[in-house]
C-alpha cells in the first residue's frame, strides 16, 4: 500500500509540473523573447520603447479580446477591419461638423454594435456560415467607408475636442490611456468568461453546439451577443485610432481582422472552439507586439513581417490540429 503510494507520488508531481508548464508556456515564451530582444537591441528595454510596445499591445489587443469570444464559439469574424473603417470616417466627419464628443463616441459604438448585430442575425437566423457572413460584411463595410469618405481621409479640423484626443493620446500614471482601457476590458472579459453564465455558455456552444442546445443553453442568443460585442470592441478601437491620428482614414482597419486572429491563435484559443481564454490572448498580443517591435528596431521590411506572421498562424493551427488528433 505504502509502496504503491510512493510510486504514484512522483507521477502525480510530474503531471502537475507538466500541466503548470502547459498553462504558463506562453508566458515563458514571451519572457524568453523579451530577454533575446534585450540582448539584440539595447534600445528595447528603454522606457519610451516599452511604452510604444504597450500601446501596440492595446491597439490590437482590444479587438483580439472580443475575437477570442467569437472563436470560442467556433466562429470567425472577418469584418472587424471594415467596422473600424466605417466608424473612423463617420465619427471623424461628425467631429469636423462640430458634434459633441459624447454623442460621437456613442454613435461610433452604436455603429459597431449594429454591424455586429447584422453579422449575428445572418449567422443565427439566416444560417449563413460565419466565414461567408462576415466576409460579405467586410466587403459591404469597406464599400460604405469609401462612399462616406469619397475615398479621401476625413480631417477632424476644428471639431476635434481635447477630451476626444485624450482617448488615444492621453496618459494616466505614465502609461497611454489605451493601455488602461485594454487592461480594464481584459479583466472584465476574463471575469465574464470564467464567472458568469454567459461565459460558460460561450464555452459550451463552442465545445458542442447540439449538446449545449439540449442542455437548455440559448445557443442562438449567445452567438448573436458575441458578434455584437465584437462589433462594439472594433468600434472602440476605431475611436482610439481616430483620436490618436486626428483623421478618419478610409483604409483604417485594413488587415486588423488578421492581426486579431493571429493574436488569438498564438494565445492558445482553439479554432475548433470551446478552448482558450483571455490570459492567452493578452500574452499573444504581447508576443506579437514584441516581435514586431524587434523587427522594426532591426529595420526589417513590413512585407517580411507579414510573412513571419502568416507562418506563425499556420504553425500554430498545425500544432493545434496535431494536438487535437492525439487527444
Amino acid at each position: 500500500m505504502n509502496a504503491s503510494a510512493t510510486e504514484t507520488e512522483p507521477k502525480r508531481r510530474s503531471l502537475d509540473i507538466g500541466a503548470f508548464l502547459r498553462r504558463t508556456g506562453l508566458f515563458w515564451i514571451l519572457l524568453a523573447l523579451c530577454i533575446v530582444a534585450g540582448f539584440l537591441s539595447p534600445n528595447f528595454f528603454k522606457w519610451p520603447n516599452l511604452v510604444n510596445v504597450s500601446r501596440q499591445v492595446a491597439l490590437y489587443g482590444i479587438v483580439a479580446l472580443s475575437t477570442t469570444m467569437v472563436i470560442l464559439t467556433k466562429g470567425i469574424d472577418l469584418s472587424v477591419g471594415s467596422i473600424v473603417g466605417v466608424v473612423a470616417v463617420t465619427c471623424a466627419g461628425m467631429l469636423a461638423d462640430g458634434w459633441n464628443v459624447p454623442v460621437v463616441v456613442a454613435s461610433g459604438l452604436s455603429i459597431g454594435a449594429a454591424m455586429g448585430a447584422v453579422n449575428g442575425l445572418g449567422i443565427t437566423l439566416g444560417r449563413v456560415p460565419p466565414f461567408i457572413m462576415t466576409l460579405g460584411m467586410m466587403v459591404v463595410g469597406r464599400g460604405l467607408t469609401l462612399m462616406i469618405s469619397n475615398g479621401t481621409p476625413v480631417n477632424l479640423g476644428a471639431g476635434d475636442g481635447g477630451s476626444f484626443s485624450w482617448l488615444g493620446s492621453g496618459r494616466m500614471l505614465g502609461l497611454p490611456v489605451p493601455v488602461w482601457i485594454f487592461a480594464i476590458l481584459a479583466l472584465l472579459l476574463g471575469f465574464v468568461l470564467t464567472r458568469t453564465v454567459f461565459g460558460r455558455s460561450i464555452y459550451a456552444v463552442g465545445s458542442n453546439e447540439e449538446a449545449a442546445r439540449l442542455a437548455g443553453i440559448p445557443v442562438q442568443r449567445t452567438i448573436f451577443l458575441v458578434y455584437v460585442v465584437n462589433g462594439v470592441f472594433a468600434a472602440l478601437t476605431s475611436l482610439i485610432f481616430v483620436s490618436r491620428l486626428t483623421v478618419g482614414d478610409p483604409t483604417a482597419g485594413t488587415g486588423l481582422e488578421l492581426e486579431a486572429i493571429t493574436i488569438v491563435v498564438i494565445g492558445g484559443t482553439s479554432l475548433f472552439g470551446g478552448e482558450g481564454g483571455v490570459f492567452g490572448t493578452v500574452v499573444g498580443a504581447a508576443i506579437i507586439a514584441v516581435l514586431a517591435n524587434v523587427l522594426n528596431l532591426f529595420g526589417i521590411s513590413p512585407f517580411t513581417q507579414q510573412v513571419v506572421k502568416g507562418t506563425i498562424i499556420v504553425l500554430a493551427v498545425l500544432a493545434e490540429t496535431l494536438r487535437t488528433r492525439r487527444t
